[in-house]
C-alpha cells in the first residue's frame, strides 16, 4: 500500500487503521475474533472490553460483521427495517473505539455521556481510558428497547 503523506506519524496511524478493515463479512464470533486480532495489540483490550459489556447486556444476541465491516450485534427475528435486527456496532477508529447505537439512544443519555465525544448515533470511547462497562450496558439496553419498539 502506497500512501501519499509526508508525515510518517500519520502514515503509521493510517496503516493501523486500515489493518483492522481487512476482514470478511460474515456472522459469528469467529469473524469478530478475527477483526479484533487484526487490530494493534494495545487496542485489542478496549475492543474486548466493549464486546464483553455488549454481550452481557444482550443475552442471546448474535454477533457478526455486517453492514459497515465492523462488529455488530443483533437479535434474530427483529429483521424489519434496514439493519436486520442490529442494535449496536463497534469498531476501532484512529483515536478511539466507536460505539454506534440506534438513535435516539445518545440524545436520551446526554447526562451519562458527559465527558465523552458523541454524535447523533456514536460515542467515542478513548483508547487511553478503561471502558465503562456500566455505561456501555446502559446504552446497549436502551438501543435494544428502541429497536424493539420500532
Amino acid at each position: 500500500m502506497q500512501l501519499r503523506c509526508g508525515n510518517p506519524k500519520f502514515r503509521t496511524r493510517r496503516l493501523i487503521f486500515e489493518a483492522c478493515r481487512i476482514i470478511y463479512v460474515g456472522e459469528g464470533s469467529s469473524e469478530v475474533d478475527a477483526y479484533i486480532r487484526q487490530c494493534p495489540p494495545k487496542t485489542q483490550i478496549r475492543l474486548r472490553e466493549v464486546r464483553k459489556a455488549i454481550l452481557e447486556a444482550a443475552p442471546g444476541a448474535v454477533e457478526g460483521i455486517r453492514q459497515f465491516r465492523i462488529p455488530s450485534v443483533a437479535y434474530p427475528g427483529y429483521s424489519h427495517g434496514v439493519y436486520d435486527g442490529v442494535f449496536v456496532w463497534y469498531g476501532l477508529q484512529r483515536n478511539h473505539v466507536g460505539l454506534y447505537l440506534r438513535p435516539p439512544t445518545i440524545s436520551d443519555h446526554k447526562k451519562e455521556l458527559a465527558g465523552y465525544a458523541a454524535t447523533k448515533s456514536a460515542v467515542h470511547l478513548p483508547l487511553d481510558r478503561k471502558v465503562s462497562a456500566k455505561l456501555v450496558k446502559l446504552l446497549v439496553k436502551s438501543s435494544i428497547k428502541i429497536m424493539k419498539e420500532a
